[in-house]
């Protein structure tokens, strides 16, 4: 009898500790926040006691909090600064790790009455607009790039981010690249001293503000512009070729740089080398404590972020966001597994996502989870 009754004491622990409820808070970028709400409410599906709440509130927001402890994770399309990366390290005693997720890219969004074509912008033409020097649709820098368009003479209306921004970091990074004058004036933040234009929060609120606002133009992230049918530019890169943003153009432009990846993985691929590459294009992070007390917090997190990284191609597209990363990726995501797990107690699925295989087979997990790698190739 006292066997017995030490068995259902362990069978209801046991029980107990596996339906306990783990609450991750997580804040920061808008840029991807449709993928991660789709990646998180999966996951949740997949695990019911795990619910992984996500604020869009922008990098600057995301980078405040987890370096303040009131979220478990960030989120960030800017990589942080060293001196952010002090402050951290000052206030919560460890490291924190840049996880890149998915690429994207900013596109210029407008709303031009009675033009229907895509139009085709310069480099020197967008600095020229956001520096209020191009004041005017049919200004010769835009008309030169776009002939046989006939734009109209319209004040441009020049809507931008006001809160901080990763997506605004994406941005001014370009702009600081291709034209000096910016550079000098204004410079990279994901908050800067715009000298000219209207203001609006998160990419939802560009896009809102673009769309009630004829003649406007703006930046926001590609799959914005696309969810919201958005009208959006080609731009003329470094090999001077007018690029569509699309998934081909975003990979191709970070393609270049897996070579030279830092192990921090905190790397900048705006106006990127060769002749495909879409020129206003980026990585977006997740912003991981080296260290998370909570047990079951620490491991779900990880587990999600590997899980995410991980999905098909054929989800990625049906997201409309760029693909998972080419096959070296993986020589260098798993350099982080350990740095994660240090004297943490918790042992990270050594999971290596060389290649993306097709959509897998019906009712496969569309995480990796150990050996149920459904048809991923192992490596």
């Amino acid at each position: 009898m006292k066997k017995l009754t030490c068995l259902l004491f362990a069978a209801t622990m046991l029980t107990g500790m596996v339906s306990a409820q783990v609450l991750i808070n997580g804040a920061g970028a808008t840029f991807p926040y449709p993928v991660y709400s789709k990646w998180f409410n999966q996951y949740h599906q997949k695990f019911a006691n795990v619910q992984i709440n996500y604020q869009s509130q922008g990098s600057g927001a995301g980078i405040r909090q987890v370096t303040e402890g009131t979220v478990d994770f960030g989120a960030t399309d800017g990589p942080m600064n060293a001196e952010q990366l002090k402050q951290f390290q000052d206030k919560r005693g460890s490291e924190i790790l840049h996880f890149p997720t998915v690429m994207g890219a900013d596109v210029i969004a407008y709303n031009l009455p009675g033009i229907s074509q895509e139009l085709n912008f310069t480099p020197e033409a967008i600095a020229g607009i956001f520096l209020g020097k191009i004041t005017k649709w049919n200004d010769p820098e835009l008309s030169k790039a776009n002939p046989g368009t006939k734009l109209p003479g319209s004040d441009i209306i020049v809507v931008h981010r006001s809160d901080g921004s990763g997506t605004t970091y994406v941005f001014v990074d370009y702009l600081s690249k291709v034209s000096k004058e910016w550079e000098s004036k204004v410079g990279r933040g994901t908050s800067v001293n715009w000298p000219v234009g209207l203001g609006g929060k998160g990419n939802e609120g560009v896009a809102g503000q673009i769309k009630q606002t004829p003649n406007s133009i703006g930046y926001i992230e590609l799959i914005y512009a696309i969810q919201n049918k958005m009208a959006h530019g080609n731009v003329r890169n470094a090999a001077g070729k007018f690029v569509q943003p699309n998934t081909a153009s975003v990979t191709a432009a970070a393609a270049g740089s897996l070579k030279d990846m830092p192990e921090d993985f905190r790397v900048s691929i705006t106006n990127a080398a060769g002749k495909d590459s879409y020129p206003i294009s980026s990585f977006t992070w997740l912003l991981i404590p080296t260290k998370i007390q909570d047990q079951a917090r620490r491991k779900h997190l990880l587990i999600s972020c590997i899980g995410c990284l991980t999905m098909t191609r054929k989800r990625w597209r049906r997201l409309w966001t760029t693909r998972a990363f080419p096959r070296r990726w993986s020589q260098k995501k798993s350099k982080l597994s350990p740095r994660f797990n240090s004297g943490e107690g918790v042992e990270c699925p050594r999971l290596r996502p060389r290649s993306i295989a097709p959509a897998p087979r019906s009712g496969r997990d569309p995480f990796w989870t150990g050996s149920r790698a459904g048809t991923r190739r192992r490596t």
